[in-house]
């Protein structure tokens, strides 16, 4: 009896021929990555306890489910396909300058909220709560980046505003609250608010001594009123911006309130939403002040002092959602090469693989190690430590300036370990690509955070000191870091703006170097200080010396359940 081609194609699978197989079957593909646990990672653990948070490491560890679920993967997804979109006017013509966002924001928002990753450590009285709070950024990192703008800014407001205590009673409450309750509204009828900030205008950026916009004294005292056009405001549908401008005598900190005490709107017209290269999820803006009604925040023409504690906070933040990033792309390599095989073994077995893999597991545990270490920092500081004070000053700068340039080119090797894979939208690597550039611009470019560490150096001795009682604590435990410090004790000598850069750099190897040193296994430590400073080094991830000890590398970064 003759077979049609049907029956042939039904018994073989649906392909047309004994053996063949249909031409659309899926092979050698990974399997999807969620869910995963987040805070399945030893540096970050080890890191938290020895910060003195590892009372959360509990909490820690349900985020970090919760962050790998599939679930919290689609809301970072759909928040980003989904851009915010700006609504200057309703049906009638009335200004409102709203700003309309998918409902996967404000899932990411409220759970960010909700875990205390908004202000919510400047209520928690417990040492390491801001430890906790940096450890569990690091998790909640492997969502989405664009959600950590406002919670960060909400942050670090808290303790500028504390400049101005009678401001601070009113509006501090909800800032440290835990309840995400978006939409414009009396600012003191909320459940919780978020803080933004508008410091930058086109004219200067980063140069904020060269801002335009004014402030013009009421008759009740402390309430001025501004004009003038901010070039990049972040989050535009916060609660309250603490903005700079020129006030009679010289630049000044202002709080301005969306909506204010009485009811009606504030006048903060939205110009525009930026276009940007990643961090799409988040609206930035172009507001502009015509008669807006603001308080004055700390002395006038202190408005710069008024503001630093706020930007070492952010930047603090910068330097989180760094390392964030490459903790998540490595994984997401990690995974790609345990389960993809090519010339007959599997990727992660390849020797070259697995010296890549290596290479990025040292970059990422030693982000995650300084870090922690930043975080522990800021949380002594704020309980009156001096000398962690003075380390935290220049220690953040430094780190803020190298972590966050690592990144670019971590994640674009990370996106190379998935070939072809890793360059499609819907496999999430060029979505991390396009962040990770942004995390060295925002709070201050490259060139602005070394001039910052010449500048603490310059004005305080103590941030040296502090600098290299830091190192001290493994002097003689590795003759490469040891080299390290005294070439950069020579560096500090010569110091001047053209090597600024060659300065900072060798600041944070030590001090990465000096963290692994003491804290990672021998393997991990050998190898960063063979090669990060030892010289032991080629140009691109994926050039460890064959001694480096690549297996428990790899093992350590990438334990078999992740």
């Amino acid at each position: 009896m003759a077979t049609t081609l049907a029956d042939q194609r039904q018994r073989n699978g649906g392909a047309p021929g004994a053996g063949h197989h249909g031409t659309h079957d899926v092979t050698n593909q990974p399997p999807p990555l969620t869910p995963y646990d987040a805070s399945d990672d030893t540096a970050l653990l080890d890191g938290l306890r020895r910060e003195g948070a590892g009372w959360a490491e509990e909490d820690l560890r349900r985020l970090g489910r919760l962050a790998g679920s599939a679930q919290a993967q689609e809301w970072s997804d759909q928040a980003n396909r989904h851009e915010p979109e700006l609504r200057t006017h309703d049906r009638y013509g009335h200004r409102i300058d709203e700003v309309e966002f998918h409902p996967s924001w404000h899932h990411l928002m409220g759970t960010a909220v909700a875990e205390g990753l908004a202000g919510a450590p400047w209520a928690d009285d417990r040492p390491g709560a801001h430890v906790a709070r940096t450890a569990k950024g690091l998790v909640w990192g492997h969502t989405d980046a664009g959600h950590g703008c406002p919670t960060s800014m909400t942050y670090a407001a808290v303790p500028a505003l504390r400049r101005q205590p009678d401001l601070a009673t009113v509006y501090e409450p909800g800032l440290t609250s835990r309840e995400y309750e978006p939409g414009l509204n009396v600012p003191a009828g909320k459940r919780g608010l978020l803080a933004g900030m508008g410091m930058t205008e086109k004219q200067g950026g980063s140069d904020v001594r060269t801002n335009t916009t004014t402030a013009a004294p009421t008759a009740e005292p402390g309430v001025h009123t501004l004009r003038g056009h901010k070039w990049f405001t972040s989050a535009p549908m916060c609660d309250v911006f603490l903005v700079l401008a020129q006030a009679p005598e010289g630049l000044s900190c202002f709080l301005v309130p969306r909506v204010l005490p009485d009811g009606t709107r504030n006048t903060f017209r939205i110009q525009r939403l930026k276009e940007k290269l990643g961090n799409r999820s988040n609206a930035s803006s172009e507001p502009e002040f015509d008669g807006t009604v603001a308080w004055l925040v700390g002395p006038e023409g202190q408005g710069v002092k008024t503001i630093i504690e706020m930007v070492n906070c952010t930047r603090l933040d910068c330097v989180t959602m760094s390392a964030a990033l490459m903790r998540k792309t490595l994984v997401e390599a990690g995974h790609h090469a345990r389960h993809r095989s090519a010339f007959g073994a599997r990727l992660v077995d390849q020797p070259l693989m697995r010296n890549v893999l290596a290479d990025l597991a040292l970059e990422s545990e030693a982000a995650t190690a300084l870090t922690l270490r930043l975080a522990g920092a800021a949380d002594r500081a704020v309980r009156g430590d001096a000398g962690e004070a003075a380390f935290r000053r220049i220690a953040t700068a430094a780190g803020k300036y190298w972590v966050t340039k690592r990144g670019p080119a971590f994640t674009a090797e990370a996106l190379e370990c998935l070939g072809g894979n890793g360059y499609v939208e819907e496999s999430g690597m060029p979505r991390h690509y396009r962040e990770a550039p942004l995390l060295s611009i925002w709070e201050g470019s490259g060139n602005v955070n070394a001039l910052d560490v010449l500048r603490a150096l310059g004005r305080d001795p103590a941030t040296a000191q502090a600098l290299f009682d830091e190192l001290a604590l493994t002097r003689g435990a590795d003759a490469r870091l040891d080299a390290a410090v005294a070439g950069l004790k020579d560096q500090l000598a010569q110091g001047s703006q053209a090597n600024a850069r060659r300065l900072v750099e060798r600041m944070a190897l030590t001090l990465q170097g000096s963290l692994l040193v003491r804290h990672a296994p021998s393997a991990v430590a050998d190898a960063f200080c063979a090669t990060r400073l030892g010289g032991d080094w080629g140009h691109a991830f994926g050039t460890l010396p064959a001694t480096a000890g690549l297996d428990a590398i790899v093992e350590r970064a990438l334990p078999g359940g992740v």
